[in-house]
């Protein structure tokens, strides 16, 4: 029920900004745990940053003071704000979403619903 479409992504140098969007319908007013995760090839799918319905976050070591989720209930949208990249943060980035709100402090990848990913490249 829930469909979920990223935008946003590209290719930019090291040190520079990208900022992910992803369009959300078909949720209802139950409490979600909304994520963002990556994968580059040959490496398994990992969480970014996760939100919950009432707005508490959680980041993963790696992007923690780099990335920041945030979401604009009125539209219907989830972002990625991701700042200082570097070539390691290149990879496949998805949005996610799943009624299992523990989801957001677990740092499982086993969530409901996702979108088809969008690429983000950082060069040196």
């Amino acid at each position: 029920q829930v469909q979920l479409v990223e935008s946003g992504g590209g290719s930019v140098q090291a040190g520079g900004s990208l900022r992910l969007s992803c369009a959300a319908s078909g949720y209802t007013g139950r409490s979600y745990c909304f994520g963002w995760f990556r994968q580059a090839p040959g490496k398994e799918r990992e969480g970014v940053a996760f939100i919950y319905s009432a707005g508490s976050t959680t980041y993963a070591d790696s992007v923690k003071g780099r990335f920041t989720i945030s979401k604009d209930n009125a539209k219907n949208t989830l972002y990625l704000q991701m700042n200082s990249l570097k070539p390691e943060d290149t990879a496949m980035y998805y949005c996610a979403a799943d009624t299992r709100t523990r989801l957001c402090y677990t740092g499982g990848t086993n969530y409901n619903y996702w979108g088809q990913g969008t690429q983000v490249t950082v060069s040196s």
